[in-house]
């Protein structure tokens, strides 16, 4: 094959703009700042006592009216009232702008070289909540023009795609716990096939009782820390009894390198790739719990796919939910890196200062990763002093940092795992 064009189907791709909107932080300096304080999160939430919720502590990012104002119009602050929308809309404009990329007027065409994959969750489930109730009285005519764009799943891909003047491939993706992971994958894909220049990514989802009930129903969520809400969520802990659920966005801008070059961008991190798989429900996997065997071919698929070896890693940020699945993920990397004890590379769980923040999860941590690469250090995984004693096994207790430190990284492996059995892990390097 011509190697030129051998280069043009594989450009390296890198990142050249950051935003996110945390439950520890909003902002890129912010949360580097949250990240190495080891700064939880986490919070008591009244209203969730009030539902009598088991679990009453959560994960949820404060927008301040100031801030509000900034992102938003006095009409767009009546018009969306998606909170998982809102903080998409707030990140992607944050990695848009580090980017170095201008916002267009109305008056100017298309971007057709520039795309949008950003997944979302129940990004409007409040909304929902409020439209069924006036349907119901009889009051279709009071939901508004803006109620359909507030709903539908591709509301915040929309919005950011009509406030850059996106021409390229703008969509939103959905695959439970993997999205923000995948969105990605996906954007990676696009560009790799020539298909688009720049590819703005990420995923958000909401925050509140009518996302997090079922999670609660379904006894999934710690219900034993609400009076110790910084203790809540424990990743990899032998006292860990459930996830504490967050919400959030994280937005990543993508490029080829000769793009960037071209420009004079800041670059952050290369992603080498990755993969995307699915247990199919088969062999234990069900819909809420993962085929072992599908992780292990995710994870390998992403070593092979990026061509390293697992000796090249250096760091593996986990899903780790603090759930009876972190042992079994720690165990399957061990396999699939067949690396095992001291040789073990360093993991740890964002997780434990924001909670899970289900759909957004993958993309806030990938902003995490990408920000350790580039910075150089590691951030600790809080609440694991009490290491679950499966994974001490099979790792050593020194390879989970417990508090903030300067660190050699060259490679960091992000995974998730999600509801209905799918899987991604995605790869990145320092520049």
């Amino acid at each position: 094959m011509d190697t030129n064009k051998q280069k043009i189907m594989n450009p390296r791709i890198v990142v050249t703009g950051m935003g996110v909107v945390a439950p520890n932080a909003i902002g890129l300096k912010e949360f580097k700042q949250a990240l190495e304080n080891g700064t939880s999160g986490i919070r008591f939430m009244p209203e969730l006592a009030d539902l009598n919720f088991g679990c009453q502590v959560a994960g949820q990012p404060s927008l301040s009216e100031a801030l509000l104002d900034q992102y938003f119009s006095p009409l767009e602050r009546k018009t969306i009232q998606a909170s998982g929308v809102l903080y998409g809309i707030i990140a992607g404009i944050q990695a848009w702008e580090d980017a170095g990329l201008s916002i267009p007027s109305k008056e100017e065409d298309p971007d057709w070289d520039s795309a949008c994959i950003f997944g979302a969750g129940l990004a409007g489930a409040k909304v929902m909540r409020d439209s069924a109730y006036l349907i119901d009285e009889g009051k279709t005519k009071r939901l508004g023009s803006s109620s359909v764009q507030q709903v539908m799943s591709s509301g915040v891909s929309a919005h950011l795609g009509g406030r850059l003047g996106l021409g390229n491939q703008v969509t939103t993706n959905a695959s439970a716990c993997s999205t923000g992971t995948e969105s990605i994958l996906l954007a990676v894909d696009r560009i790799r096939m020539g298909r688009a220049k720049r590819v703005l990514c990420g995923a958000c989802d909401s925050s509140g009782p009518y996302v997090w009930a079922g999670f609660d129903a379904m006894r999934v969520t710690n219900r034993r820390f609400n009076d110790q809400p910084e203790k809540a969520s424990r990743p990899m802990s032998a006292s860990a009894r459930g996830f504490v659920p967050g919400a959030g966005a994280g937005a990543i801008v993508l490029e080829t390198y000769e793009s960037a070059q071209a420009r004079g961008a800041k670059i952050y991190a290369e992603i080498l790739g990755g993969y995307v798989n699915s247990g199919g429900q088969r062999t234990g996997g069900t819909m809420t719990a993962p085929n072992t065997q599908g992780i292990l071919h995710c994870i390998q698929g992403a070593l092979a796919e990026t061509s390293i070896e697992g000796k090249d890693i250096d760091a593996i940020s986990g899903h780790l939910t603090s759930t009876m699945f972190d042992p079994i993920e720690v165990e399957y990397w061990c396999k699939a890196l067949e690396r095992w004890g001291n040789d073990f590379p360093y993991i740890y769980s964002l997780k434990s200062m924001i909670g899970h923040c289900l759909s957004a999860a993958g993309a806030i941590e990938s902003v995490a990763v990408i920000l350790q690469l580039y910075h150089q250090f590691l951030h600790p995984s809080l609440n694991c002093e009490d290491l679950h004693p499966d994974i001490e096994k099979m790792i050593n207790s020194t390879r989970i940092p417990r508090q903030t430190s300067p660190a050699k990284l060259n490679i960091i492996a992000k995974s998730s795992f999600g509801f209905g059995d799918v899987n991604s892990c995605v790869i990145f390097k320092k520049m």
